[in-house]
């Protein structure tokens, strides 16, 4: 029987409970490399350093790390719908920041990168490939990758390699890049809770499609000039 004299230990505050672990909760940790850091990145989402973690993920993503930025994006607009636009923009801005760096990689530093890019982050078929894109598209394909599921890391590199024009490479990657990431918000404010799923069965589809009448009118106006 607890003497009433002896005061009980206090009942820490909840925010300073630790998360419980995967190990705690019995919940397996999932053995795929991808997966876990794709968790990893999702679970800033719930921490009050979300904006901060995207700014870097998109950073990052456009040049070397494997999970794109939407899914942070999309986790902390679902939070807070009324924010969506201003996460957009900090994903824009780091990707775009991101983007310039994966140019210098390649304008630079190719030499001492290509070791540890090729085959780790992309194969060297894929980049020979997209590298004789420029040579044929040009800014249009900075586009394309930045504005499709296309990995956009692989066309910033290879812009550098390539030594496409900086101006016109940083446009087509705030437009591309802009224009993926504020469609993401937009849906998400016209669409509230569900937006998660069109998201994830149709959103790709879409923006591969607006892309497909962008080569073609971009195509016709080369034939009619």
């Amino acid at each position: 029987m607890t003497d009433p004299a002896t005061p009980s230990a206090p009942t820490p505050p909840a925010a300073a409970v630790a998360p419980a672990s995967p190990a705690t909760t019995g919940k397996p940790r999932s053995r795929n490399p991808i997966r876990r850091i794709y968790e990893w990145v999702l679970s800033w989402a719930d921490t009050p350093y979300g904006v901060p973690a995207l700014f870097v993920l998109a950073f990052m993503e456009s040049s070397f790390f494997p999970i794109p930025p939407d899914v942070l994006l999309i986790a902390l607009a679902l939070a807070v719908p009324t924010r969506a636009f201003r996460f957009a923009l900090w994903c824009t801005v780091g990707s775009v920041l991101g983007g310039l760096f994966g140019y210098f990689i390649g304008y630079a530093l190719w030499a001492t990168f290509e070791p540890y890019l090729i085959p780790r982050v992309f194969s060297a078929a894929a980049f020979a490939s997209v590298t004789a894109k420029y040579n044929e598209y040009g800014e249009l394909a900075v586009f394309i990758a930045a504005f499709t599921p296309i990995p956009y890391k692989v066309f910033t590199v290879a812009a550098g390699v390539a030594k496409l024009n900086l101006v016109g490479f940083t446009g087509a990657s705030i437009v591309g890049r802009g224009a993926r990431f504020f469609l993401v918000a937009l849906v998400i404010r016209l669409l509230g809770a569900r937006a998660k799923r069109w998201i994830d069965e149709y959103f790709n589809t879409v923006t591969i499609i607006g892309t497909l009448l962008l080569i073609g009118g971009f195509v016709l106006i080369k034939m009619l000039g």
